[in-house]
């Protein structure tokens, strides 16, 4: 193999005081920080290098082959030469490694963005290539007379974290070969040049990815949410349609999905959503109501209330109930079960406490549904001990607004709803 000049060097200008919490903000360059913080004897020592390298005191870095160097001022302004040694690969090692990665191009790949996976690291390693330092591969000395790491080399240390983020060939460097070294190395022996292998990037093996254990990176930020769902292709083409196929339903279809899909990011970007109960998936009776309030045409309209099972008028009524608190009000609406047990006697308390003795209405009860006698006006319990008003229409029961967990509350909303007063 050839063999190329190790001894290359080079100097990154001083970086600006770190915002925010973290110097690291990639997997490798956080294990890096972390060989220096589990292997320091003076815990207040990294802490004092973590204060200097926040507050902009490490000057330009010096890092070549084995052995990283900056000055670093003290808070009196005392400039004090910080060194840290890391040990080199050998030519032997630096083979290994070559061959590796031409073996699986994606690594190349990776590292010309910029990019250090854990699988090439894992690679290395069944090679018997550590990458990564562990404890006590850091070896500090500093002028200051420090015989572990003082605060002068964690600060290097620290703003090294940021220079590795930036570019993980810093790191290979410091193992002893320049970036310019380890291409034409990989240029040389594969059989093709880099950038044709960087090309030709290949997924991550299963078994590798689960051999990687800890040094799996962290999952990426969560995705934002826009202001609204996408909007969808238009199916509105001069084409006669295939049979079968209806474009205004398809239409319709997609940019409900896409409302849907919305709808469920938002929840799932809201604080707590990990911790609440995974909703049952809906039937396709219920789904056909979701559909439906989204303001279809009336064709689709009529095929949801077909396929559904319901007419026009029932599934208007569904509609509301969804509008109102989708799977769970459409329940209240169509289902009817028995109250028993704690729920029943939390039921009598709450409307037993609800009115005062000489307001309280008189109330039939059947199963979770209680009607006031003499009026158009009913309460239905839901599951998790809300109450929803109900208001008689037409010879059927409909939704007169939201949940509320007063009885009371909720049967005036339902008086309201008709111009009442209960």
């Amino acid at each position: 193999m050839t063999r190329y000049d190790n001894e290359a060097e080079r100097t990154f200008v001083a970086l600006p005081p770190a915002q925010g919490r973290g110097f690291a903000q990639t997997w490798w360059g956080r294990a890096w920080m972390k060989a220096l913080e589990d292997a320091a004897m003076d815990a207040a020592q990294v802490k004092a290098g973590r204060r200097l390298a926040r507050a902009g005191a490490v000057g330009a870095v010096s890092v070549r082959p084995g052995r990283i160097t900056a000055v670093v001022h003290d808070r009196d302004r005392t400039a004090h030469r910080a060194d840290v040694l890391l040990e080199r690969l050998s030519d032997a090692q630096w083979d290994r490694f070559v061959d590796m990665a031409i073996e699986r191009s994606g690594h190349v790949a990776a590292l010309l963005d910029r990019d250090m996976p854990p699988h090439l690291v894992e690679d290395a390693a069944a090679a018997g290539i550590d990458l990564l330092p562990g404890m006590g591969d850091l070896e500090p000395e500093c002028d200051c007379g420090a015989w572990d790491h003082c605060g002068h080399t964690a600060a290097l240390c620290y703003q090294v974290a940021r220079l590795l983020d930036q570019d993980p060939f810093v790191l290979l460097l410091m193992r002893g070969r320049a970036e310019g070294a380890v291409l034409e190395a990989l240029q040389t022996q594969g059989s093709a040049p880099a950038e044709e292998v960087a090309a030709r990037q290949e997924g991550v093996d299963a078994a590798e990815a689960y051999r990687a254990g800890q040094v799996l990176p962290p999952l990426p930020a969560p995705p934002g949410l826009g202001d609204g769902p996408g909007v969808p292709p238009s199916l509105d083409t001069e084409a006669a349609s295939p049979p079968g196929v209806d474009p205004a339903g398809l239409s319709f279809l997609a940019s409900r999905t896409a409302a849907e899909a919305h709808r469920l990011l938002a929840e799932a970007l809201r604080d707590g959503h990990d911790r609440r109960a995974v909703a049952p998936e809906p039937t396709m009776a219920q789904d056909a109501v979701r559909l439906a309030a989204g303001d279809p045409g009336p064709d689709v309209l009529d095929r949801l209330g077909e396929g559904s099972g319901r007419t026009r008028e029932a599934l208007a009524t569904a509609v509301r109930a969804w509008r109102l608190g989708g799977g769970t009000a459409l329940s209240v609406l169509e289902e009817e079960w028995a109250v028993e047990g704690d729920a029943l006697a939390r039921a009598r308390a709450a409307l037993e406490s609800a009115w005062e003795v000489d307001e309280r209405p008189s109330l039939r009860a059947r199963a979770n549904r209680w009607s006031v006698v003499g009026a158009p006006h009913q309460l239905r319990l839901d599951r998790e001990g809300r109450w929803w008003p109900y208001r008689r229409e037409h010879g059927r029961w409909v939704p007169a607004g939201g949940a509320d967990q007063d009885p009371a509350t909720a049967l005036a909303a339902a008086a309201l709803a008709t111009g009442d007063e209960t």
